[in-house]
């Protein structure tokens, strides 16, 4: 659980026969969960056992050592009865040997500096397709949703969490929850805490080339390195952003401390793009991504359409948003997302409807 679920009554959680939760505490170099403070001493007190997740942004094994050491920092002096997890979902463009090296990284740090088991998450298609090797000597929380048992095409003899359901609904949290089973491997001999704080390592950085692909965008590609348009245009001496070209090779430094400000788990809708096409670019499924965004019909996306990626944990709260063309009118919109012209200018705050701009984003649903 995590910001998404808002206030949640935890002794209404407990009265369900709940006994266990994960809270989200962190994500990248940089980033606190808002709620997480308030959460652990929550679930603590409603005699809940607890978990930690990390959410990776990684994209060098650099960055990867970086944000372990966060991440110890964060949960620093708070007890846990659960192994610490990492949450490695984002792997946009990186190849399987790239994501073992880079997940593998973070979870050795994590195991070397709190001196405790953890535990790797991931989708039943990650672990089976991309995770696999060393990573495989640590616990599987394995997440597939809809079927009787996880698959066993995965790179794990066994599973020692199961998160079944993305969308349950549980007394005390509004809106949807991730809903799980744990086997005794989920759990610590004893409980512990990190004592802290950790020394934080010097950051670094590195470069990295990245060849330009036919449909791609600076923007696109300054978000997928968690870097900026304007630090690419700079490195790489381009006149204008609007410009480039496919087999251009472009130079771009990644450090290792990252703004949370430029981790964006969000994918713009380009023309000829199907849902198909972008969950397997982000190896989710179709469904988990029109679950995200709720998406009632999985063949009606639209150009300008921005769609969530990941919601690191939780459904409940995340709002499905459109990015204003030259042309638009605010009545066409309504007609593709299936709203009304009023209901549209009240949930954007617009006092004339005919006046709409392009870039505007529009919150849809």
């Amino acid at each position: 659980m995590s910001m998404w679920q808002g206030d949640i009554d935890f002794e209404e959680v407990a009265g369900t026969g709940v006994d266990t939760v994960y809270i989200r505490s962190s994500l990248g170099s940089d980033y606190t969960d808002p709620y997480f403070e308030q959460n652990y001493e929550r679930a603590r007190a409603a005699g809940l056992n607890v978990g930690f997740y990390h959410y990776v942004t990684a994209r060098t094994v650099s960055q990867a050592v970086y944000e372990a050491h966060f991440y110890m920092n964060v949960i620093q002096g708070k007890e846990f009865q659960c192994r610490l997890a990492m949450d490695f979902e984002d792997l946009t463009r990186l190849s399987a040997g790239e994501a073992n090296e880079i997940g593998l990284a973070f979870i050795r740090t994590v195991e070397n500096l709190s001196g405790k088991g953890t535990v790797v998450y991931s989708d039943a298609y990650n672990a089976g397709n991309v995770f696999g090797g060393e990573l495989t000597e640590y616990p599987l929380w394995i997440a597939e949703y809809d079927v009787s048992e996880p698959s066993s095409q995965v790179n794990w003899d066994s599973w020692a969490g199961w998160q079944y359901s993305d969308t349950g609904n549980v007394a005390g949290i509004s809106g949807y929850v991730d809903l799980d089973r744990y086997t005794d491997a989920m759990f610590l001999e004893e409980a512990g805490s990190v004592p802290g704080p950790v020394p934080m390592p010097e950051p670094s950085s590195s470069t990295v080339e990245y060849t330009v692909k036919s449909g791609d965008t600076l923007w696109g590609i300054a978000r997928m390195y968690r870097t900026s348009v304007s630090a690419i245009v700079s490195e790489n001496g381009i006149a204008n952003p609007n410009l480039i070209y496919p087999g251009e090779v472009l130079r771009i430094t990644l450090a290792d401390q990252v703004s949370s400000s430029q981790v964006d788990n969000t994918y713009m809708v380009r023309r000829g793009d199907t849902l198909w096409g972008i969950a397997r670019m982000y190896r989710i499924s179709v469904a988990r991504l029109a679950a995200i965004n709720h998406i009632s019909d999985p063949n009606l996306i639209y150009p300008g359409e921005v769609l969530q990626i990941s919601a690191s944990g939780s459904t409940g709260d995340v709002g499905r948003t459109y990015i204003v063309r030259y042309g638009d009118t605010l009545s066409g919109i309504a007609a593709r997302f299936g709203t009304t012209v009023s209901q549209l200018a009240a949930v954007n705050g617009i006092a004339d409807p005919n006046l709409i701009y392009a870039g505007e984003v529009l919150t849809v649903s």
